[in-house]
């Protein structure tokens, strides 16, 4: 939903959704072709995240994010010559690094259009880049993949093996956000891959390994979605164990009946779980000197048919990418940690977590900012 979730453009409130094709039951996915560009659809978005060690111990998460959003242009300016930078299509890409035990989160966006080469997604060319971040596929067929991002603070190369299959979550080939037809999205996710690479920053270069988590979406925003906010959930336990759960919310901050999960065995089954199979119940909540926000960064889940009972914490509450004079949305987005039981036995995860809508209310049929 990832998600993870997130950033619809401020450009979207103009679009005319009838143009492009809603998320609709019965869709066939095919690979590769559904790891890359979608069209035909509205709004579609990469998103990776995870949880990364240094040899000497030291945490951090990142998050590495790409953005497509169609924009409805006037008759003219959809005529005009210069096709190279019609702004029909935007890109935005959001990084993030959280220096889980330094205390310490910095984040940044860009904003292109695919001009000459500056920003897209490729199937030929087997990428999705923004500027000098980019994830290249090495392999279609094994899902290997190199990711890079550059900015002032750091440079992050990390090289991606998916030890699992992707998983389509929802049913029927849609992952649904209301009832009225297009509220939904075309989700995939990989939810365990081995990534190790290096972190350079402040002059130094540190190798890094762990887990990280890609989810894919793809979809046609409808007029009818009612969705304020929602609660995304990445979820690794150490028994080789995936979860992906989401809690979507309306206008007065109750949850909807299209709140769902998806539970992925050791061996990459999927299972996917109806809003009535789980509960996610906040706890602890963080005050933004920034934004005013508060967000639930302490959480209790449960899933009775697995027996899991799961208390997620964080060591680092201030992981809110704030945005105050840009087009994205605010929203909370970190590297957290799990800890409770799965069928009787006790287990441990890391994960992350993301939270929109606790600012402003936002407005999109898909999911996160994502």
């Amino acid at each position: 939903m990832k998600r993870k979730t997130l950033v619809v453009l401020a450009v979207a409130m103009i679009a005319a959704a009838q143009q492009w094709q809603p998320a609709l039951p019965g869709y066939s996915y095919e690979f590769p072709r559904d790891y890359f560009n979608h069209p035909e659809y509205q709004t579609e978005w990469w998103y990776y995240t995870g949880n990364l060690r240094a040899a000497d111990g030291h945490r951090f998460g990142f998050e590495l994010t790409f953005f497509r959003q169609a924009v409805h242009l006037p008759p003219a300016a959809a005529a005009a010559e210069d096709v190279v930078w019609r702004p029909d299509e935007l890109y935005l890409a959001h990084l993030a690094l959280s220096d889980i035990d330094g205390g310490n989160f910095y984040h940044v966006e860009r904003l292109n259009r695919a001009g000459p080469g500056l920003a897209g997604i490729s199937l030929e060319q087997r990428r999705y880049w923004n500027g000098n971040w980019q994830v290249q596929w090495n392999s279609l067929a094994s899902g290997d993949q190199k990711l890079q991002a550059v900015c002032d603070r750091f440079k992050l190369v990390l090289n991606l093996k998916p030890e699992k299959p992707p998983v389509i979550h929802g049913r029927n080939g849609i992952s649904r956000k209301g009832a009225a037809p297009g509220e939904a999205s075309h989700y995939i996710s990989f939810t365990r891959i081995a990534a190790e690479g290096h972190l350079d920053r402040n002059g130094k270069s540190a190798a890094v390994t762990g887990l990280a988590w890609m989810d894919h979406e793809f979809f046609t925003e409808s007029a009818a979605g009612k969705v304020a906010g929602w609660d995304w959930f990445a979820i690794q336990l150490d028994n080789r164990e995936e979860l992906m759960l989401y809690r979507l919310r309306n206008d007065t901050g109750a949850e909807t009946p299209y709140s769902s999960g998806t539970y992925v065995d050791a061996q990459g089954k999927a299972r996917f779980l109806e809003a009535g199979q789980f509960s996610l119940t906040p706890g602890e909540t963080w005050h933004s000197p920034r934004s005013g926000a508060r967000y639930p960064v302490a959480w209790t889940i449960s899933v009775p048919s697995l027996g899991l009972q799961l208390s997620e914490r964080t060591a680092l509450k201030d992981q809110e990418l704030f945005t105050e004079r840009s087009i994205s949305p605010t929203y909370w987005e970190g590297a957290v940690t799990y800890q409770g039981q799965i069928h009787d036995q006790k287990v441990n995860g890391v994960g992350y977590l993301e939270m929109t809508g606790y600012r402003n209310a936002i407005r999109v049929s898909g999911h996160t900012p994502r």
